[in-house]
């Protein structure tokens, strides 16, 4: 049971209005292309003219569409449309109708045919999980907001206003008289009940208006005026009913198993699953729940994957508008940032979604107990509250490229109670791994993940294009081949991670003690090969350390050749246990102290026995923030490898002039704090436009 019966899907569809011909992703979602009215030659060749609902720009299209006698479909946003405002984004779900429109209750329309319609119980079952879904994603038309959270004095009667003038409260038979008539018997059936009325926020400071005149209810005792700009899911939620002339708040109320009391006659009302004060129309006969969700969520509307650019199903968008809710809802609504450059803050508000973000805010003007985002504690006074505190830095899979010559990241860690690589406290990672809960299909995604990595490749970066291969002189089969990944040795990890060995140099040289016969490669970081990051001292002496010095390599392709990796808190013991090879820590990295590596240090807080498999759910699924290079908004690991690959396919070897200038620029500054001497970060000399822009760590 679906609702694409078109004359011909091969043939383009006209829209008079250009507005509607340039939507986002309209072609895709229609199944045909979408053609403006003034470059069609021959009417005769399209299927059909398109027309926004009941629009006045929707008279245009009909005129045409008789004129040339053709179907005439109207179009509206669906009913789970995109996460922001239509004046932002682009509809993610359209309803395409060639009978009516669903809100017109003067006429018949697609939808109105589709509910009555015999389910299968397939499709029964289909819809009653899709109910389900929808309430465990809270998701609603709109999903940027945040949710109510004030304590509202149960029992309550929900009372939605709308705008004046909103077109489908005319096409739904009501007017002004209704909305004064839906709160004087919300008022009258519920006298033990605070009624509760939901209102635009723009009616509040007098942008638009409503149908209440707020100033006279104000003194009312039983009534309560929200309008604020909140996501309405938990108001439904816990509402004992709800009233509505034709707001889609009322159907969202029926998937939540509300008592919904209507006052107008919009698409859910007449079906025998609401309280309806006007007569239904003899169209209107009485369905199940199931039959109004799968008409209006399945059979109805069209869905594209914001993602893929692809048609899909509701299921998929509704567990992709899942995700944005519950990742915008993670942190407090006003995030305090401090001393991130110009070139970092539009990437901490992308990651911060949800969250107002306000930059190096003086204390006097934020709140007392303000939450501050700084990048890694070091950035802070040691003195900040660290329930206050959420410390940024790179995550696992972050790009191709270096961070360090400004490649923006597709994952953050964004930690609460340390950062990943400070083993002297603990961390959001470690509390995960030591107390998360780690079940067959959460670790069975772990294993698909782990398992596309490796045989993709993929490392944090992804960066060298040159093959390795074992020289022929350590073939021998007793003798080990082993990779040491150099560090940058001002980084933190080695400060907070390595309580011991801290230089490259000393690592080579233990690694070498303690294997002599092995055949030991040293890899110095990429940023210092870069010129991006000071060489370690005494850097320049690995090669009487080593047997082989490798630079251009992949990580990806290295790693699958050694035997070994020894290191001190690098990344590439991680990736390397991925890949199923031996890891020695000398220092405490937070894959560490787990059972699966070989540890030169111990650290106490660190009792659990982890399989590989749920490291990787804890450190790659659980832990970081992912932010997908397609649509800007939250996404899945599994999402972020697709699009690393695709980036590494189309990735430009080249760097812009702009990065080249920056990478010079610090190149500069590394050699003059090695002329004089200087071992700090900040210097005189430290260039003013690397510091406020770039703001390299």
């Amino acid at each position: 049971m679906k609702s694409d019966a078109l004359p011909d899907k091969n043939a383009p569809l006209i829209a008079t209005s250009k507005i509607i011909a340039r939507i986002p992703g309209l072609s895709e979602l229609l199944g045909q292309p979408v053609l403006h009215h003034t470059r069609v030659k021959e009417a005769c060749t399209c299927s059909g003219v398109i027309a926004w609902g009941l629009k006045p720009s929707a008279t245009v299209a009909a005129i045409f569409a008789q004129r040339h006698n053709l179907a005439l479909l109207r179009l509206e946003d669906g009913f789970l449309r995109s996460v922001a405002l239509g004046s932002n984004e682009p509809p993610l779900s359209i309803v395409l109708d060639d009978i009516g429109i669903y809100y017109d209750a003067s006429k018949p329309s697609r939808l109105e045919k589709l509910i009555p319609h015999a389910l299968t119980a397939e499709q029964r079952y289909r819809a009653q999980e899709l109910i389900c879904a929808w309430r465990a994603a809270r998701v609603s038309k709109y999903n940027h907001a945040r949710e109510y959270t004030a304590q509202l004095l149960e029992p309550y009667i929900l009372v939605i206003d709308q705008v004046a003038g909103d077109i489908s409260i005319s096409s739904g038979l009501a007017d002004k008289s209704s909305f004064q008539r839906m709160l004087a018997a919300a008022l009258n059936e519920n006298p033990k009940c605070t009624v509760v009325i939901k209102t635009h926020p723009d009616v509040l400071i007098g942008r638009k208006q409503g149908y209440f005149d707020l100033a006279a209810l104000a003194n009312e005792p039983r009534l309560m005026i929200i309008a604020e700009n909140i996501h309405p899911v938990s108001l439904i939620k816990h509402a004992t009913a709800i009233y509505c002339v034709t707001s889609q708040i009322g159907f969202e109320g029926l998937l939540w198993g509300k008592r919904v009391h209507t006052f107008g006659m919009p698409f859910y009302a007449g079906w025998g699953l609401t309280s309806d004060v006007l007569a239904v129309p003899e169209r209107r006969h009485p369905v199940t729940l199931e039959n109004l969700t799968y008409a209006a969520l399945i059979a109805y509307p069209r869905y594209i994957d914001p993602e893929t650019k692809q048609r899909c199903e509701p299921e998929r968008l509704i567990a992709w508008m899942g995700l944005q809710r519950k990742m915008r809802e993670r942190f407090p609504a006003i995030i305090d940032a401090i001393g991130f450059s110009l070139y970092k803050k539009p990437i901490v508000r992308r990651f911060f979604q949800g969250s107002q973000v306000f930059f190096d805010r003086n204390p006097i003007e934020g709140p007392e107990h303000a939450t501050l985002a700084v990048w890694r504690r070091d950035a802070v006074s040691t003195t900040i509250n660290p329930s206050n505190l959420i410390q940024l830095e790179d995550g696992f899979i972050r790009s191709v490229g270096l961070g360090a010559d400004l490649i923006p990241p597709l994952s953050w860690a964004m930690d609460t109670r340390g950062i990943y690589f400070d083993a002297t406290r603990p961390s959001d990672l470690e509390h995960i791994l030591q107390h998360g809960v780690f079940d067959i299909e959460l670790t069975a995604r772990a294993e698909s993940l782990r398992e596309r990595l490796v045989a993709h490749e993929l490392t944090k970066y992804n960066v060298g294009t040159s093959r390795w291969h074992p020289p022929e002189n350590c073939s021998e089969p007793k003798q080990s081949i082993i990779l040491v990944p150099g560090q940058v040795e001002s980084d933190a990890s080695l400060s907070l991670g390595a309580p011991v060995i801290r230089k490259n140099i000393d690592l080579l040289q233990a690694v070498r003690t303690a294997n002599p016969s092995s055949y030991i490669i040293y890899k110095p970081h990429p940023d210092v090969v870069a010129g991006l990051r000071r060489t370690g001292q005494h850097e320049d002496q690995a090669s009487y350390w080593c047997d082989e010095i490798v630079i251009e390599v992949s990580m990806g392709n290295l790693l699958a050749q050694v035997d070994e990796i020894h290191t001190l808190t690098s990344l590439t013991g991680f990736e390397a246990l991925l890949r199923g090879k031996k890891v020695v820590c000398y220092g405490l990295p937070f894959y560490a102290g787990w059972g699966l590596t070989e540890d030169k240090l111990s650290l106490e807080r660190r009792t659990r026995k982890l399989s590989l498999n749920e490291l990787v759910a804890g450190v790659l699924i659980l832990y970081p923030t992912y932010i997908s290079r397609t649509t800007g908004k939250f996404t899945t690991p599994e999402r972020v490898l697709d699009e690393l690959l695709d980036w590494r396919e189309h990735n430009t070897p080249t760097l812009p002039w702009w990065r080249k200038g920056l990478r010079l620029l610090l190149k500069m500054e590394i050699r003059v704090k090695d002329f004089i001497g200087e071992t700090s970060e900040s210097t005189p000399f430290y260039s003013y436009f690397i510091r406020k822009f770039w703001h390299h760590p």
